[in-house]
């Protein structure tokens, strides 16, 4: 089949000079992989982007010698054959998906990647019965073996001890500022503010399918309005809280499960069965919280504790009493 018009070739169909299209095809992504990611990383963390940049710079001196083998033994025209174009083939994170990388995964791809071309290379050179090509993509086996090492040492020279503990806890405090803390407002208000709702019209109604949809429509109008407030109160770029989005994500999803967390337990049919299951819920929420709270925020566990279980209480009260009234 031709690439592009349905089909795949598999890679032991592949001539010699197509294995030497396709790894200089890869060579090149790989290095705009790397600047990219260096080009994510340079604001905020300028020594690992160095180290990318190093890598980048290893990729282009593969690839110029798998094309100059090309033109010593083919020619100028290098085939067009991409690593989409061969069955079995791995693959590369799409492009935009960058954006959503932390840089200790940015760190764990670049590893990944390294370990995949070295299996390239071994099973290409494994393939071709040319000895230079042979030589050459045994060459490259080699060091892509050693790219991991070299990228410690790149890593060691460039970053050194100091930067890389000061990039990491920026990292820390970026995924806490992006993710957990909205996500923890999020959880808390979903948590505490459907309580009344949901046990009001338990108590008041002893209906287990009533109780349900109140407790459904609470959650998901909270997730919905919370997702959406936090999203608008900051675009991030002054704050340094990262990107609206992902805040308005992590806010909006964990006040939903914060609200169905006790409204769930209503689907069982029998009163207090599933009211005496979403008290123990309830409970569980609200340590959960403390301890993310202890954990991500550095708030005294007691301190934390006392906070959120007595104002969740305190709202649990208030909905039992108008329920019950």
């Amino acid at each position: 089949m031709i690439p592009g018009f349905g089909g795949r070739r598999r890679f032991k169909d592949l001539s010699e000079q197509e294995i030497l299209a396709l790894a200089i095809s890869s060579e090149e992504d790989d290095a705009r992989i790397y600047r990219q990611y260096a080009q994510k990383l340079r604001a905020d963390y300028p020594d690992s982007a160095k180290v990318f940049d190093a890598m980048a710079v290893e990729e282009d001196d593969h690839r110029q010698r798998l094309i100059d083998l090309h033109k010593a033994r083919f020619g100028d025209v290098i085939p067009l054959i991409r690593r989409e174009h061969v069955s079995g083939y791995y693959a590369r994170r799409p492009v935009w998906l960058v954006e959503n990388l932390s840089l200790d995964t940015m760190r764990s791809e670049a590893e990944a990647m390294e370990r995949q071309a070295e299996a390239f290379y071994r099973a290409a050179a494994a393939q071709t019965p040319d000895a230079d090509t042979r030589k050459l993509l045994g060459d490259l086996a080699a060091a892509e073996a050693g790219h991991s090492e070299q990228a410690n040492r790149l890593e060691d020279k460039l970053v050194g001890e100091d930067k890389r503990d000061e990039e990491d806890r920026a990292a820390h405090r970026q995924f806490v500022l992006t993710w957990v803390q909205p996500g923890l407002a999020g959880l808390m208000d979903g948590s505490v503010s459907t309580l009344a709702p949901i046990f009001a019209t338990a108590f008041a109604t002893q209906n287990t399918h009533t109780t349900f949809l109140v407790g459904l429509a609470a959650s998901v109008g909270a997730g919905i309005s919370m997702g959406f407030t936090e999203a608008a109160s900051d675009d991030g770029q002054l704050s340094g809280r990262g990107s609206p989005y992902k805040r308005g994500l992590a806010a909006g999803v964990m006040t939903t499960l914060g609200g169905l967390g006790h409204a769930l337990p209503y689907l069982i049919p029998h009163f207090w069965t599933a009211t005496i299951t979403a008290m123990i819920v309830v409970f569980i929420e609200l340590w959960a919280i403390a301890w993310i709270q202890n954990r991500f925020m550095d708030t005294p566990f007691l301190r934390a504790s006392f906070q959120v279980v007595l104002g969740g209480a305190l709202v649990f009260a208030a909905g039992v009493l108008i329920g019950g009234g």
